[in-house]
């Protein structure tokens, strides 16, 4: 595991559910997540218009796709989400505390969009994780 800090300075607003600054210590690797969408491996998507389901799945994508580059959800240090509208911002949350520790929770930024690549879908979301370098 990479030596990671998190942390809310005084200075700044209380955040709900992320952290506003993460620190990553020398020795580690970073990993960047390309945005990942509401889509199974074998093409499926989840049901349109659950907030849910949808984050829920793009959420086990980028599980995956951390995985691949040998992260967990506890290396996570910076997630982005892209909504296409904010009314639902209360389900995304409780689905992102289904995944992140919420004792350290990642730094985090939301971003609504006016569409993504195909009209059924509602969000996207991208990871940046830092693992320890087993090279150092």
């Amino acid at each position: 595991m990479a030596d990671i800090e998190f942390s809310t300075p005084s200075t700044l607003p209380q955040p709900n559910g992320y952290s506003h600054v993460a620190t990553v210590g020398p020795g580690s690797r970073l990993v960047w997540t390309s945005g990942q969408v509401p889509v199974a491996a074998d093409g499926t998507a989840a049901p349109a218009g659950d907030w849910a389901a949808q984050t829920r799945q793009a959420m086990h994508n980028v599980g995956a796709a951390l995985a691949a580059a040998g992260a967990t959800w506890h290396d996570v240090v910076k997630l982005t989400f892209y909504v296409v509208d904010t009314s639902e911002l209360a389900t995304v949350r409780a689905v992102r505390d289904e995944f992140v520790d919420v004792e350290r929770p990642p730094t985090s930024s939301l971003v609504q969009v006016a569409g993504l690549f195909r009209p059924d879908l509602l969000i996207e979301i991208e990871a940046v994780a830092a693992i320890a370098d087993s090279r150092v």
